[in-house]
């Protein structure tokens, strides 16, 4: 091909790009015109200035449109209290609809447009016959997207408390910045994966919730050895959530509940309540003056009326003793509804951790760590994790010093009680085997049958001649006196047992 007829070429192309543009142009126009259409504005402030609510979530909602990022008329923003935390996939950046520019959209088969009115107003526009049967869905779609994505977009707070001040507001926060999420905790993979599933049927469950005639609340019970990851795990639970996490210290709270509710009618939806070590504040009530009032002001905070002050929450409890020390009305469903337990470190949950700390997927010390772990040695996650992080340079280094600290351990553990020895001789041994009913001159010995089984487990034949051998001299000199048994009943006695056990 000559540069001429090249030239040519590429001039007719884009000529056709044109013509395609102004062809689709005047089909939407023909398309408008035919059809009678509907335009319904969005004003950004009422008449007393105050923002409109719905504006700012069809902004977001249009800010998420697929035809937005396609289009030549998109600005970009970011967040900077979004951006601080370095969210993956970009979720700190959002799309904006340029002033006087449209944008298409689509819901149940119909064509919608939004339309940018110099960032004061959005117009939303579609044909009169389908506003009838897809209005009011349509908006109902676009503010459940919406607040998806706010949720999401919004910077997350960690509250703590200070019991016992005077009023107001008791609660001061800070940014939750905490890194930890489901995918960095390290526990049993079918466990995690249940421990999300419930959440995500939490988040989509209001209205099943309401028609139950429940708040919509769930509570977790994190129980296990201390340093076995269960406040990690709840940070994690936050940040899946989108919520903001409330610390919660009993500590110094009035015995007689007060406190706690002022606490949680000050928290918001959309929160984590997290309380600690749960067991120890439990015994702590049941100690004080009046222990009834202090377990009933806890008992209330975890499933009374004032527990129901507000929804879209999740409370967490956690313990480091046994669960099964606690008396069941604490752990019962609707103060305690999902029960995770968090052991000490095992060996799947070591390699867990191996891959995340250190980027080991697999290495020749793991059959003699592996074996240690089935030998019954143990540590917490956070003394593995902080030798892993202390030799993280060389992996064979930290892998030795983990062996080192198993083997540690395992020698603290206490010794099993010894089994009892084997003696030799006949009185001692005899001593050790249940005594039976064969009478002999006023002596309780053991039953032949019964003596054949403890010389089959760690006796000889040979001691079994060797007692009935006593008894048949006894029985002799038995007769000598005059009295006793007859000759051959002996004999007849021990050639039974020796059969047996031959046999």
């Amino acid at each position: 091909m000559t540069p001429a007829n090249a030239l040519l070429w590429i001039c007719s192309a884009a000529a056709g790009l044109v013509l395609l543009r102004l062809a689709l142009r005047w089909w939407r126009w023909l398309e408008e015109s035919l059809y009678a259409c509907q335009h319904y504005k969005i004003p950004r402030y009422d008449e007393s200035l105050q923002e409109n609510p719905l504006y700012r979530k069809a902004a977001a909602y249009i800010s998420s449109l697929p035809s937005l990022e396609d289009s030549d008329y998109a600005n970009i923003f970011s967040s900077t209290a979004a951006a601080s935390k370095k969210k993956i996939g970009g979720d700190h950046l959002s799309l904006q609809l340029e002033e006087g520019r449209t944008v298409r959209d689509s819901f149940l088969g119909a064509p919608i447009s939004w339309t940018n009115l110099s960032n004061a107003a959005l117009v939303i526009r579609v044909r009169r016959r389908d506003k009838r049967r897809i209005l009011r869905p349509y908006l109902n779609h676009v503010e459940s997207v919406a607040e998806e994505i706010q949720l999401r977009r919004r910077e997350l707070r960690l509250y703590t408390n200070s019991c016992g001040g005077s009023g107001g507001r008791r609660w001061r926060s800070a940014p939750f910045s905490h890194p930890s999420t489901l995918e960095t905790v390290a526990m049993d993979a079918e466990l995690k994966n249940r421990v999300r599933t419930d959440l995500e049927s939490f988040l989509k469950n209001r209205s099943y919730y309401h028609r139950l005639g429940r708040v919509w609340k769930r509570s977790y019970l994190l129980y296990g050895p201390p340093g076995t990851g269960k406040s990690t795990f709840a940070a994690a639970m936050a940040r899946f959530l989108c919520y903001d996490l409330y610390d919660l210290d009993l500590a110094g709270c009035s015995s007689n509940g007060g406190d706690l509710k002022d606490l949680l009618l000050q928290t918001t939806p959309q929160s984590v309540i997290v309380v600690e070590d749960l067991d120890r504040h439990l015994r702590t009530a049941a100690a004080a003056p009046s222990p009834e009032s202090s377990l009933a002001g806890i008992l209330n905070f975890m499933d009374g009326i004032f527990s129901c002050c507000g929804e879209e929450r999740v409370m967490v409890f956690t313990m480091s003793g046994l669960k099964e020390r606690v008396d069941t009305a604490v752990l019962r469903p609707g103060r305690l509804d999902v029960h995770i337990h968090f052991p000490l470190c095992n060996f799947p949950t070591f390699k867990t951790m191996a891959s995340s700390y250190l980027g080991l997927k697999d290495h020749k010390l793991y059959p003699q760590v592996e074996e240690i772990f089935d030998g019954g040695a143990s540590l917490s996650q956070a003394e593995i994790g902080e030798i892993m992080i202390s030799n993280r340079g060389s992996t064979s280094r930290a892998l030795k010093m983990v062996i080192t600290a198993l083997r540690e351990q395992q020698k603290k553990q206490p010794v099993p009680p010894a089994p009892l020895p084997q003696v030799s001789g006949t009185s001692e041994r005899m001593s050790a085997v249940p005594l039976g009913k064969i009478s002999d001159g006023g002596s309780w010995l053991p039953p032949p049958e019964e003596h054949a089984e403890a010389g089959s487990e760690g006796g000889t034949l040979k001691e079994i001649r060797k007692l009935y051998g006593l008894i048949k001299l006894r029985s002799g000199s038995r007769r000598e006196g005059g009295g006793g048994s007859p000759p051959s009943e002996a004999p007849l006695a021990a050639a039974a047992v020796e059969k047996e056990i031959t046999c």
